[in-house]
């Protein structure tokens, strides 16, 4: 026999991506520039005899069409967050635009592909104007690099943990490199759970003062639960390292004895959830950014295709370069449509967090019988778990726990007893 408690979220459904006003503001501004310098491409094009410059200015068009996309995606989410319509909010609405922007790039990929061919095959009677096409494709270019330097953002992740202390006495805690600082009989020792790329291990790096031999030094973790756990450390010259892996989820006490009988430093670590690519990734941005990226390689290659043809007499590198940026905007366009396609579809965005999630609900001898992770906007994913426990725990219990997890913006928890 067995009982079902569900647990809803019971919390605002906005999930717009952080600077979700910010990313409009940009995207409008640019516009205004792209439309700018399509106007004035297209017409250099026309006047100087360059299929490249044209491509690249109708190239630069619906890149003006996809970016007011993109800036009417971003208004009508902001307005309609709280719209009780959407189920889960808008937050996927940028989503929705970056898989639309994605059509139009395969779409323009093979516009300048066939113009490029049929230009390469039957060239134009008119004659390039070498000395002109080439000024304006540089400023082209400039606008373009203009452009994603406008759209682009940046921030990093810091992995943070607790407190540390001694045994009989409080000490401070440092943060150095992800690294905890404390002060033992024999000086600074720096605490850190390294996974930069390889499997989680403790580090020690003594600051100050005589390591004593790795055969001395020990750390045990103390889960939540009671669970214990022992490490044996190996010289890994400049600093000391666990010789197992630790388990997931890192939210234990470490006790730190560094010789045989001595009385243990005690360090505090709490999970933190690590920032994912594709978990907090803004597609509606991203769009906008690959489509003036696409546009800044298209106006590239145009200038090796003038500069060969002004000075070689190389007239096919014109629509050769056509070719290439198709090329280059196809493959770009896929990776968009893959992405996107996976987040309208609610693949797993982030199966590392769902493992995380796994690790910390069975920490404690319950099972997680089934586990829905989905995206619900930029930095904001859903969860529905079926967890089977012979404890007496309500959906609330699972929810605490999973608060460390920031990104878990909904969460939906059934409990099976039995």
């Amino acid at each position: 026999m067995s009982m079902m408690q569900a647990s809803p979220a019971a919390h605002s459904h906005t999930f717009l991506g952080e600077g979700h006003e910010q990313n409009e503001r940009r995207t409008w501004l640019v516009i205004w520039l792209c439309s700018f310098m399509m106007v004035g491409e297209i017409i250099g094009g026309m006047l100087f005899g360059s299929i490249a410059l044209v491509a690249d200015g109708l190239h630069m068009s619906t890149h003006a069409s996809a970016l007011l996309l993109a800036a009417l995606a971003y208004r009508y989410a902001r307005r309609h967050a709280d719209d009780r319509r959407f189920t889960f909010g808008t937050g996927k609405l940028g989503d929705l635009a970056g898989y639309t922007s994605a059509i139009v790039l395969a779409m323009i990929a093979l516009l300048i592909g066939y113009e490029a061919i049929s230009r390469f095959i039957a060239p134009a009677p008119i004659p390039i104007s070498f000395d002109q096409a080439i000024p304006i494709a540089v400023l082209g270019l400039a606008v373009n690099v203009t452009s994603v330097l406008l759209l682009s953002g940046g921030g990093h992740h810091h992995h943070g943990h607790g407190h540390g202390h001694g045994e009989d006495a409080d000490h401070d805690d440092h943060h150095h490199d992800d690294a905890q600082r404390i002060e033992t009989e024999t000086g600074a020792l720096a605490v850190e759970i390294f996974e930069h790329g390889v499997p989680p291990r403790f580090r020690l790096r003594f600051e100050t003062g005589a390591p004593p031999p790795p055969g001395d030094v020990t750390v045990e973790t103390v889960r939540p639960g009671g669970a214990r756990q022992t490490f044996t450390f190996a010289d890994r010259g400049g600093h000391l390292e666990s010789v197992d892996e630790i388990p997931e989820p890192h939210a234990f006490e470490a006790h730190i004895r560094l010789g045989r009988g001595a009385q243990p430093y005690r360090v505090a670590f709490a999970e933190h959830e690590h920032a994912q690519g594709t978990a907090h990734r803004d597609n509606n941005m991203r769009a906008a950014i690959i489509h003036v990226l696409a546009d800044a390689a298209v106006s590239a290659l145009v200038i090796v295709g003038l500069v060969l043809g002004r000075f070689l007499g190389w007239v096919w590198m014109d629509p050769v370069a056509g070719m290439c940026g198709a090329v280059v905007i196809a493959a770009w366009s896929y990776g968009l449509v893959r992405d996107t396609g996976a987040i309208l579809l609610d693949m797993n965005p982030d199966w590392a967090l769902a493992e995380r999630m796994r690790a910390l609900i069975e920490s404690d001898g319950d099972r997680l019988r089934d586990l829905h992770l989905w995206r619900l906007g930029p930095g904001h994913l859903g969860a529905i778990l079926s967890i089977a426990t012979s404890k007496h725990r309500d959906a609330e219990h699972y929810r605490r726990a999973l608060e460390r997890f920031r990104t878990l913006s909904h969460v939906t928890v059934e409990i099976e007893a039995g």
